[in-house]
């Protein structure tokens, strides 16, 4: 059993701080934000190895680095076997999916990726995208970004390219999200459920159940997509 004080501490941090600088200049420069789930559980548990080791008697220095030795060659070996080998990189590091189709959310989709419709609005804000109504494409990506691809209409060139006159910017205000009223939100906009009953039924709606995603934006109206 090793005594464990301040300089065997401080020694140990020191040899697993360089070792996995090593390790993550052998596995690769991939930045936060490109980081798949996988990854990110490699990083927590190359933390756990060096973090137990140092403050634990039972575990020797030798012990961490045979365990970073370990893990980092196994996470290195993936990374080998799927920039060698194409048919594995879906199983190892996942696969875009197409989650809003021509216009249309793809709910299907959105379960498998374990993904609900306000969780979607919250990507696509972060992009830039305040509406559904205007995305032709999104793709949620495999480390859980989303690509949005716009509809011809919204794209550039804008209306100051064209020097025409600004139209005032309103919030779309989502109604009905997976079959449910939110009322919150049903109240802000100023109407009630009668009204919106009998707004969705020319979209081929009878009940609200029947309708994934409903948003209100002021000058366009309403925009409802069926399940």
């Amino acid at each position: 059993m090793k005594t464990l004080n301040y300089s065997t501490i401080a020694i140990e941090l020191l040899v697993s701080f360089v070792a996995l600088y090593i390790l993550t200049k052998i596995v690769g420069r991939t930045s936060i934000s490109q980081i798949t789930p996988f990854d990110f559980i490699s990083a927590l548990v190359l933390g756990e190895i060096v973090g137990s080791g140092a403050f634990s008697e039972e575990v020797n220095l030798g012990h961490i680095l045979f365990g970073l030795l370990i893990w980092g060659g196994l996470v290195y070996l993936l990374e080998i076997i799927s920039q060698k080998f194409m048919k594995t990189r879906s199983l190892i590091e996942g696969q875009p999916v197409v989650v809003i189709h021509k216009g249309h959310i793809q709910r299907e989709k959105l379960k498998q990726s374990k993904l609900d419709i306000d969780q979607l609005q919250h990507l696509l804000r972060s992009k830039g995208t305040f509406s559904i109504r205007d995305v032709e494409y999104a793709i949620l990506e495999a480390d859980g970004s989303l690509s949005v691809l716009n509809k011809a209409n919204f794209d550039p060139p804008s209306r100051k390219d064209h020097n025409m006159p600004f139209k005032p910017v309103f919030l779309p205000i989502t109604l009905i999200s997976d079959g449910e009223i939110v009322m919150d939100n049903l109240k802000e906009a100023g109407f009630d459920e009668q009204w919106l009953k009998k707004q969705i039924e020319p979209f081929g709606a009878k009940d609200v159940k029947e309708v994934l995603y409903a948003e209100w934006l002021e000058g366009e109206g309403l925009f409802v997509q069926k399940l």
